[in-house]
């Protein structure tokens, strides 16, 4: 069996190398370790559809109706049907779910949850679970593709070539390339520009998904679940009033709130009605508490942050790229799934679902690396990172017009930073320029209603095709 080589250390990786190992492939993990990933900090849950009562067809609804009917709905039959498995997957590998939650847009209480912190508790079983299955670790930042005439050949490691028949990109969104964002900061999307560059179109990279209520205190920027707000917790302004359906999607919450913040007002989370908030979400109330706030008598000031990023390196039904040899799973790629929006708890219900399948996929494309030519290593620095951040915040962020995304354009341009970046952070611009509509989380404020004529995917080449 050829090796493997899986970049990222989230649920997606670790899941796909479990099941590439157990098929008797030769699996690396390339990363920080899966305490420095978005799905060690999730907190809510996994949506699955598999309670009596609830159905395969409510769900896609659901998931239809928040991404605006932009998905791809073969995509979203696809991972659906594939709960069941998922799911018994993760038992098998002993997952006790402990509750049922409704978050925003759900009809049904189908969020599976482990004490708001299943992130927490499903990383560490599938550390464990891919340890046992004879997965190499290797601790690192993977810098570069090893790519030539849209061949993969492996990933460059702090310079060095790492040779593999198959490379799977499972490194997250590119959240962190936002100014203001929960995730972890390693999350820029290095490496999905570097697949753009290299050959491999990218998908709906213009819509980002904002948190409304992420916290911003002396430990940095946290994030206060939804599942608060699904316990009964309010959104005041300073002066006490209520401005918005709480359980109204992302988009339309997050919209809110900066509203109220662009009039000058101060905007919190009411939680004091929550009976044995401590028990039900300890790991808020562990970070509320050392910030001073008890969130059983104080209110928690919110604001909206980047949260989830839909776009991502376009992928097929398999989870192929447009690079031989490349494969993408989770929230590094898009494949329609989500529409214009994400529907709460279905990323790792994704990130399950494509890491299975690229398994299959591999194990059928049996990918070789024959000989290996000279292939470019053009990494040098990162630079100024901080830069295209506050450009993307700035000019890409909750509400958007055409003058201030060509000025982000503008300034774009001046910033000595890697190419991919720029590259990546273009894409969202140019993108969300074209589309000029306002669909679930990508909103026109020159263009505030949805457009029949857009209701396409926009992919990105070096240009947006929209």
């Amino acid at each position: 069996m050829g090796g493997v080589g899986i970049i990222g250390g989230g649920a997606a990786a670790l899941t796909a190398a479990i099941a590439l190992a157990k098929r008797g492939f030769d699996v690396t993990v390339i990363g920080k370790g899966f305490k420095n990933t978005n799905s060690y900090l999730a907190q809510a849950g996994i949506a699955f559809p598999i309670l009596d009562g609830d159905s395969l067809r409510a769900h896609f609804l659901d998931t239809l109706r928040a991404g605006k009917y932009l998905n791809d709905e073969e995509t979203v039959w696809n991972v659906l049907s594939k709960s069941t498995e998922a799911h018994d997957f993760l038992t098998s590998l002993g997952l006790e779910f402990e509750a049922n939650e409704t978050e925003g847009g759900h009809s049904f209480h189908r969020v599976f949850t482990i004490k708001n912190e299943t992130g927490k508790h499903l990383m560490k079983l599938l550390h464990l679970a891919a340890r046992e299955a004879g997965v190499h670790f290797v601790e690192g930042f993977a810098e570069e593709l090893a790519v030539r005439d849209r061949k993969a050949y492996g990933v460059f490691l702090d310079g060095e070539l790492l040779k593999f028949d198959a490379t799977v990109i499972a490194t997250g969104g590119f959240a962190s390339l936002f100014k203001y964002t929960a995730g972890s900061p390693l999350n820029v999307g290095l490496l999905i520009g570097d697949a753009i560059l290299k050959g491999a179109p990218a998908r709906d990279l213009e819509f980002i998904q904002f948190h409304p209520t992420g916290f911003m205190g002396k430990g940095g920027v946290k994030l206060v679940s939804e599942a608060v707000r699904g316990a009964g917790a309010k959104l005041v302004t300073d002066d006490g009033e209520r401005f918005v359906n709480e359980l109204s999607t992302r988009d339309i919450v997050a919209r809110a709130i900066y509203r109220q913040m662009q009039a000058g007002k101060r905007v919190y989370l009411d939680a004091t009605g929550i009976e044995d908030f401590k028990r039900k979400f300890p790991q808020i109330y562990a970070f509320l508490i050392k910030e001073g706030i008890d969130p059983s008598k104080d209110l928690i000031p919110v604001f909206p942050i980047a949260h989830y990023t839909i776009g991502g390196v376009a992928v097929d039904p398999w989870y192929r790229t447009g690079i031989e040899n490349l494969y993408a799973i989770g929230e590094a790629m898009s494949n329609g799934f989500h529409g214009a929006n994400r529907l709460a708890s279905n990323s790792l219900l994704e990130c399950i679902v494509s890491g299975l399948e690229v398994a299959r996929t591999i194990a059928r494309d049996r990918p070789r690396l024959g000989g290996v030519p000279e292939v470019p290593y053009t990494f040098d620095s990162l630079g100024d990172v901080d830069a295209l951040r506050d450009v993307l915040w700035e000019h890409a962020g909750i509400v958007r017009t055409a003058s201030n995304l060509r000025a982000g354009l503008e300034k774009l341009g001046e910033i000595e930073a890697d190419p991919r970046l720029k590259l990546l952070a273009r894409g969202v611009l140019e993108c969300a320029l074209a589309r000029e509509e306002s669909r679930g989380s990508h909103y026109r404020e020159d263009f505030p209603a949805m457009s029949k004529s857009f209701e396409r995917p926009s992919f990105f080449d070096g240009g947006c095709r929209l």
